[in-house]
């Protein structure tokens, strides 16, 4: 199976019962689903600009650990948009 062929591939609904995702996992996704991916997209740039406002204000350890959070929003996004293509089976 070529690249173009996989991008286009529906989520597969038979998945095998060890595969299968959790009730809390399906939960979390639904709900998740529900918000748009601008969200994840906003929160990574606001704690951008809360860690540069600690950092400017000589909050070092504040501006480290809310700087962290921006890739953890990125990939909250990502997953979300995962979900939102191929379905919690299909990821």
């Amino acid at each position: 199976m070529d690249v173009k062929n996989l991008a286009t591939t529906e989520p597969q609904t038979g998945a095998r019962p060890e595969h299968r995702e959790g009730v809390v996992a399906r939960s979390i996704e639904t709900q998740t689903a529900k918000l748009p991916s601008d969200v994840w997209l906003w929160a990574a740039f606001g704690s951008i600009a809360a860690s540069l406002t600690f950092q400017l204000s000589g909050k070092k350890d504040n501006a480290l650990f809310v700087g962290q959070w921006a890739p953890t929003f990125l990939l909250l996004g990502l997953y979300n948009k995962l979900v939102k293509l191929h379905g919690s089976e299909g990821v």
